[in-house]
């Protein structure tokens, strides 16, 4: 229901111009930006701000506050405006700062970097499946915590503004089809028709599509609001939109953007540059404001506008259901601290963390499988799904329950939507009090999420990516299905760890790895086929736990036990003499690091002193110290041999310019997996025979 405040028309459109005099000056200032919206849906957004939304400024982040989600991230300058005039920590000094280096600013809004907004937008599309993602995030919890005829912890909307390009994305389609089949009724989306794109009218590419019959068939409650400068008629259909408890809600709104500048209304060019001085002096003048001020508030508009009072009252009243539920449900209590102010895992979840033995032949999607059923009970806040590969990718919780209209389990059908599962999964994560949200398909499919998964890593999620079918070795589904590229591609985003597992043991310290982290994505690279466990007693070899350093020295021929517990302190680098020295390294990661010791074990037997390196995560390799790193790859030693079945660009590094790479830069081909894994090199012989060749050019030298 709206609040009860008090309704005067002159402080209504005072406080709206206000919105749109400091819009139009932050661009003006910074000369870079998108008025035109902003000016055009400063009602909607007063109407929303000032009598819905349930937030506490002076608490950004308390857990049952409504989430805003502005999808429309190019008018980013409505929010700040907005965000500023409510009370939140942003003053008129960040909003001249507007676009500026080191600015709480930034020309899209971005998580972590302004108080008040949630999700990192300007990717169209994305902020509406992210809303998804906090909606489902908001049915989970209230299923999981609420108890009937108790006082209700979790009872939330997520309000959303979107805009034509929003709509023209096919992640929003994809999103909303899945949001209506939930029946995510506390989802609330305002869709800014203002009919105007960068490149002209949307007659021009969009016009013959109705927007709301579609989302009408998706399953949504449709209204529209023909004025956008009706402040009763937004009122009243976002009212019917918040009574709306079985469908998600979408509310188009007509509006003219750039509204009221006399020549820039309705013009492609008010969409996504300044006004210019003039145009924001006749619109000023058009409001009778002063044109001579600029960053002008009226102190009635901060007293009217500021949510300190009804935000702090709001927070308040919850805190005391809060308090009661938790002395009615105290094991629950325990979980809820744990979701939301801890890691998410109860005490005791690495101890449970399977262990292999040593010869099975076991995919390491399998042994995934296996290590997800351990943690399961241990991590009652984690969720995810797949896009309608479940039984391939293996990532379900048993028992769990799967997510549907009446009953919120954590196993979420995406269906075919790999774009949106992506979106979705970082709107749960953003969204808070749910631990480690995941999402999984076949790798070569990362390709469809690759702007969500670098918008996780952009807003340092703490989501976990689970692709299978990691390499030409999935076999007869030929090169569509086959990924060769994707490895770089990936670890060629920042602060992205990719983890790809040599064996079981592997498989189940990345999953610990990733449960751990907390500032960003962990991406897990899985077989389809078998890969032998390796035997890290009888033969010596390296701890899988020490996957967390990134790489590790598995095993070195000249050492009867491995060098494991190689330390990253600079003390020990001298632990190793020129005699114990290796002569080659061989570096694998993955399925072939099997293969890869059997090579180094033959070239070995022939005299040669070789070194075999796990490197499951480069990422975490680097991050370890130079010392650490130099210990496991001396520099002196040239002759280096990386073995992975993909390209060759993100190996330069770490073999120099004296050492080669067995990779596959070309696409795979259709056969039987160990067929195309032999025809392309990947057997113990060519391993060896790379290696010899490396090791006569090192010594021609």
């Amino acid at each position: 229901m709206e609040r009860e405040s008090e309704r005067r028309p002159e402080l209504e459109g005072l406080s709206i111009d206000t919105i749109r005099g400091l819009s139009m000056d932050a661009v003006q200032k910074a000369n870079a930006g998108h008025p035109g919206t902003a000016m055009a849906l400063a009602p909607l957004a007063y109407v929303l701000f000032e009598r819905f939304l349930r937030v506490n400024p002076q608490d950004p982040h308390w857990p049952d506050r409504d989430r805003f989600v502005l999808s429309a991230g190019h008018a980013c300058v409505l929010q700040y405006s907005l965000l500023h005039l409510s009370g939140f920590d942003l003053g008129l000094e960040d909003l001249r700062q507007f676009r500026q280096w080191g600015s709480r600013c930034p020309g899209h809004p971005e998580r972590g970097q302004t108080p008040g907004v949630e999700v990192t937008t300007g990717p169209l599309g994305q902020g509406f499946a992210n809303a998804v993602g906090m909606a489902i995030t908001e049915r989970f919890l209230a299923e999981r915590f609420n108890r009937p005829g108790a006082a209700e912890v979790i009872d939330h909307h997520t309000y959303v503004i979107c805009s034509d390009g929003d709509m023209m994305e096919g992640i929003s389609q994809e999103a909303a089809s899945i949001a209506g089949h939930f029946g995510l009724g506390k989802l609330v989306v305002c869709y800014d028709d203002n009919r105007i794109t960068i490149d002209g009218t949307t007659a021009i590419s969009f016009d013959g599509e109705n927007h709301t019959a579609r989302l009408q068939a998706d399953g949504w409650h449709v209204q529209r609001v023909e004025d956008s400068e009706d402040v009763n008629a937004l009122t009243t259909a976002l009212s019917a939109a918040r009574e709306e408890a079985e469908r998600p809600s979408f509310i188009a709104i007509r509006s003219h953007i750039a509204y009221p500048a006399p020549h820039a209304v309705d013009t492609a060019k008010a969409h996504g540059a300044p006004l210019g001085e003039q145009e924001v002096r006749a619109a000023k003048e058009a409001m009778g404001f002063d044109p001579e001020r600029t960053f002008w508030v009226d102190e009635s508009v901060y007293a009217h506008m500021s949510l300190h009072e009804s935000g702090a009252a709001d927070q308040q009243e919850w805190q005391g259901r809060f308090q009661t539920w938790r002395e009615f449900f105290p094991e629950m209590a325990a979980d809820w601290d744990l979701a939301w102010n801890g890691s998410g895992l109860r005490e005791g979840w690495r101890e449970v963390l399977p262990s292999f033995k040593a010869g099975e032949q076991i995919a390491t999607r399998a042994a995934g499988q296996k290590t997800m059923a351990a943690f399961s009970q241990y991590a009652p806040t984690t969720i995810g799904g797949a896009a309608d590969l479940v039984e391939s990718t293996k990532t379900v919780f048993e028992g769990a329950g799967e997510f549907s209209r009446p009953h919120a389990g954590r196993n979420v059908p995406f269906g075919i939507r790999e774009h949106a599962m992506g979106a979705i999964v970082n709107g749960a994560a953003a969204h808070g009090g749910i631990v480690k949200p995941y999402g999984s398909t076949f790798l070569v499919f990362s390709d469809y999420m690759r702007p969500s998964v670098r918008l996780s890593a952009l807003m340092e999620l703490p989501v976990v990516w689970v692709w299978t079918h990691d390499s030409v070795g999935l076999g007869e589904d030929g090169p569509t299905h086959q990924p060769v590229e994707h490895y770089a591609a990936l670890r060629a985003i920042p602060k992205l760890w990719v983890i790809r597992p040599a064996d079981a043991n592997e498989t189940a310290q990345a999953w610990r790895v990733a449960l751990e982290r907390e500032d960003g994505p962990v991406a897990l690279l899985l077989s389809r086929q078998g890969i032998p466990v390796l035997d890290r007693d009888g033969e010596g070899l390296g701890r899988a736990s020490e996957l967390e350093r990134g790489g590790y020295v598995l095993w070195d021929s000249s050492s009867s036990t491995t060098t494991t517990s190689i330390s990253s302190s600079a003390s020990d680098s001298s632990s190793t003499t020129a005699a114990d020295e290796p002569e080659l390294i061989l570096i694998s990661t993955g399925a072939e690091v099997p293969l890869t010791l059997q090579a180094g074990q033959l070239l070995a037997a022939e005299g040669t002193r070789v070194r075999v390196v796990s490197m499951p995560c480069m990422e975490l390799f680097e991050a370890q110290s130079r010392e650490y790193r130099e210990q496991v790859l001396p520099p002196a030693v040239g002759a280096r041999l990386a073995v992975e079945p993909g390209v060759s660009l993100s190996w330069w590094r770490w073999v120099g310019d004296r050492g080669g790479i067995l990779g596959i830069d070309r696409f795979g081909a259709s056969a039987p997996g160990p067929t195309v894994l032999a025809e392309l090199g990947f057997t113990v012989e060519n391993i060896a025979a790379r290696a010899r060749e490396l090791l006569g050019e090192e010594g021609s030298r």
